[in-house]
């Protein structure tokens, strides 16, 4: 019953709903992901950061919109989206399949429920393939879990985590929220202004897969100063 009443919501919003993928040299993987993000949305919109790959005509080809950023990153790819997406809700999903299409019916539920205004998936609730025990996973999720807590603290919420990219949210609070970041750091700073602007916070279990083609584009280490920055810049300033 309960996945007969999510699938009926999920079919009320497909045409509300629009699906934004950031994507640097991901054409190894892009075409899945499209594929699969297609059963919940007509709209898909790849944000593309100039590949040299063929991102975009893979993109093209499966019948996508494409746009481009500036080359600043993933957060300046978000921001870019934000102004080309007219629908009343969107996803973000990355483009190299660790985020599995499946579970953007559990992403919309509690904002078609009238419940939160953005949703977050959380690894640390539906496992990780990608977190093996190294100790880039190791300092990956120590500094994760630190950033959480402090949000936590300073908003009295009960996250798990801050820095997964698959999300859902009310495209209107998406404007509102004032992006600034250019890099992955807008993970976090979207959930600091939802909650420091009033707006309905969520997080639902998703598992994280692991990447299944090209490459990371975050060294975390060259950016760890970045994210504790942009952490106290937007709780305390």
């Amino acid at each position: 019953m309960k996945c007969s009443i999510l699938m009926t919501k999920t079919s009320e919003i497909e045409e509300r709903l629009t699906v934004a993928i950031p994507a640097l040299n991901e054409e190894t993987t892009l075409a899945e992901i499209v594929s699969g993000c297609r059963a919940f949305s007509d709209d898909i919109l790849v944000i593309d950061g100039h590949s040299s790959d063929d991102t975009v005509k893979v993109a093209r080809s499966e019948g996508a919109r494409v746009i481009f950023d500036h080359r600043k990153g993933k957060g300046e790819a978000i921001r870019t989206a934000a102004t080309h997406i007219q629908r009343e809700v969107v996803v973000f999903v990355d483009a190299d399949g660790s985020h599995d299409p499946k579970d953007i019916p559990r992403l919309i539920q509690p904002i078609l429920e009238g419940k939160a205004d953005h949703v977050s998936g959380s690894r640390l609730l539906g496992g990780s393939s990608e977190l093996h025990g190294g100790f880039d996973e190791c300092f990956r999720l120590m500094g994760s879990s630190f950033i959480t807590a402090c949000i936590n603290h300073r908003f009295k919420v009960c996250l798990s985590e801050s820095q997964n990219g698959f999300r859902a949210i009310r495209t209107s609070v998406l404007k509102a929220l004032d992006l600034r970041e250019n890099i992955t750091t807008i993970e976090q700073e979207m959930i600091i202004k939802t909650l420091k602007k009033g707006y309905r916070m969520a997080e639902v279990p998703t598992h994280e897969q692991m990447r299944k083609g090209g490459y990371s584009k975050v060294n975390v280490r060259k950016v760890a100063f970045r994210y504790v920055w942009s952490m106290v810049k937007y709780l305390y300033f």
